[in-house]
């Protein structure tokens, strides 16, 4: 029977600079590449030895740019890889030579251990130990598997009790940390009293999961459990079968089945090589992904992210044709959320999504607003004026070409973008605005020849009475405006994709 480490979950923030630290620095291999199967707008790498064996396995599901989380008790806290013990000294050398924050070499329960951080500052040990790999990478000092995870527990001898169903038994105590040992593996509890709660977010470990024979024991193990808190259904995630629950710290525990294994999808020589979707989200295949982030893989050309003003991603197709839309999502939307609709617009088009810098009870906007329809005239132009230096910026930064740029916005987003055109003229050439309305009070009267306009309202959208004056406003400023009305209310449909389709094509023939 297994036991032991299945994997650990963390969440990042970067998922460039998780690559590059994983899959570059480490040398573990990236065994898939998938789109979540609780969120499938959430990317999910997992890293492990060469075949992606369970005991070997880091998952990272991707926030990209989200909130930090807290550390604090009810936290799986660390995670432990061994390495050969010869290699300590070497790893060190690698570490301070690609400037990784180091702590050690120390010594801990008779072993040597270097702690790293990563980029979102989660704690990786390096520990010494002889623990060769199911299936070994190429570099003879790789990682061989997972040698323990820390819990931080203010409930440590009842933490140990409940490991107890997972094939730990009790082993030495060192300081403030007890020992559990499996048959393959160890689990560090660490005395979390007097420490805050965790909460949840970026650069935190988010479970740690167990291994198990099969679905029966799944089954079993979902039975003798009885009415434990948080316990779930058996959740089938292709990969393995599993359950998860809350021992009685708050760590999140998931029980994995060891197979069928990641190569039920993709040939055993290939892990990792193309972003997979689960089959319940099929139907929504080629949205998502456009939507999930792109990463290159060490040593591959990449496109190296500007620190801008605003949080921004770029979506590269496959054969880039030179083109880009700057897109600009809708009140609670995110960077990502116009993707699948301007890769239908123009396949071949790069697409630059951007999120708003204004925060309303934790939804993204582009502007504070005092109701529905009352503005902050004062941020408008304070962010208007932001967003015109982020362009400038991004233009020189990644080299885009000015003349070939479009802005797509969709309802908060048409607000600023609209709002942009009449305060900084000149910015931008094309501008398709989604359900758009005036938001500025006393606007300029600037001088917007040459400037292409497609503004879409519905007729069946309690904004829609407030676009008269933004159609004005643009025409009066000589801007080339088509403005339509469709059959539709304020969200976004066919007709929307068909008529910004023929116009931009238009606008943007040779």
């Amino acid at each position: 029977m297994p036991s032991g480490l299945h994997h650990v979950t963390a969440i990042t923030a970067r998922v460039q600079a998780n690559v590059d630290f994983y899959a570059g620095f480490l040398g573990l291999q990236l065994v898939k590449q998938t789109a979540g199967f609780a969120d499938g707008e959430q990317l999910h790498l997992f890293y492990g030895d060469a075949q992606g064996c369970p005991g070997s396995l880091i998952s990272f599901l991707v926030w990209e740019a989200g909130a930090r989380g807290r550390s604090g008790h009810g936290q799986v806290f660390e995670i432990a890889l061994a390495v050969p013990p010869a290699s300590i000294g070497e790893w060190l050398a690698r570490a301070l030579q690609a400037q990784i924050p180091v702590e050690g070499p120390m010594r801990e329960f008779g072993e040597p251990v270097l702690r790293l951080r990563d980029p979102d500052g989660i704690i990786v040990k390096l520990v010494g130990a002889d623990l060769p790999a199911t299936a070994p990478l190429p570099d003879p000092i790789a990682p061989t598997r997972l040698r323990a995870v820390t819990l931080l527990s203010d409930k440590r001898d009842a933490s140990a009790g409940f490991l107890a169903q997972f094939g730990y038994r009790a082993g030495p105590s060192e300081g403030a940390v007890q020992r559990m040992v499996s048959d393959r593996d160890v689990i560090d509890l660490r005395d979390g009293s007097g420490f805050v709660p965790a909460i949840p977010g970026t650069g935190m470990i988010d479970h740690v999961a167990f291994r198990a024979r099969d679905a029966d024991a799944v089954r079993a193990m979902r039975r003798g459990l009885g009415t434990v808190q948080g316990l779930t259904e058996v959740h089938d995630r292709r990969y393995f079968l599993s359950l998860y629950v809350r021992d009685p710290a708050g760590h999140l525990i998931e029980y994995a089945t060891d197979g069928p294994g990641f190569a039920v999808d993709e040939p055993a020589d290939a892990l990792g090589q193309s972003l997979l979707i689960p089959p319940h989200d099929a139907a929504r295949a080629q949205d998502l992904r456009v939507m999930l982030p792109q990463f290159a893989r060490p040593g591959a050309e990449r496109i190296p992210m500007r620190d801008l003003p605003f949080i921004h991603r770029f979506h590269t197709p496959d054969d880039p044709d030179g083109s880009v839309i700057v897109l600009l999502h809708g009140t609670g939307g995110s960077e990502a959320d116009l993707m699948p609709l301007a890769h239908r617009i123009a396949p071949r088009a790069t697409l630059l999504g951007v999120r708003g810098r204004s925060n309303e009870e934790g939804i993204n906007r582009w502007f504070r607003r005092f109701d529905a329809v009352t503005y902050d005239q004062a941020d408008i132009r304070s962010e208007a004026a932001a967003f015109k230096g982020f362009m400038e910026s991004a233009v020189q930064s990644y080299g885009l070409e000015a003349g070939r740029i479009s802005y797509l916005g969709y309802s908060n987003g048409a607000n600023l973008l609209g709002a942009v055109m009449l305060l900084h003229p000149g910015l931008v050439q094309r501008a398709i605005l989604l359900r758009g309305i005036a938001v500025l009070e006393d606007p300029p009267e600037p001088d917007l020849a040459g400037t292409g306009v497609l503004l879409l309202s519905g007729a069946h959208d309690p904004f829609a009475r407030m676009a008269p004056p933004l159609e004005a406003a643009l025409r009066d400023a000589g801007a080339s405006l088509d403005a339509q009305t469709l059959p539709a209310g304020h969200d976004l449909g066919a007709a929307d994709l068909d008529v910004t389709k023929a116009w931009l094509n238009q606008k943007m023939a040779p």
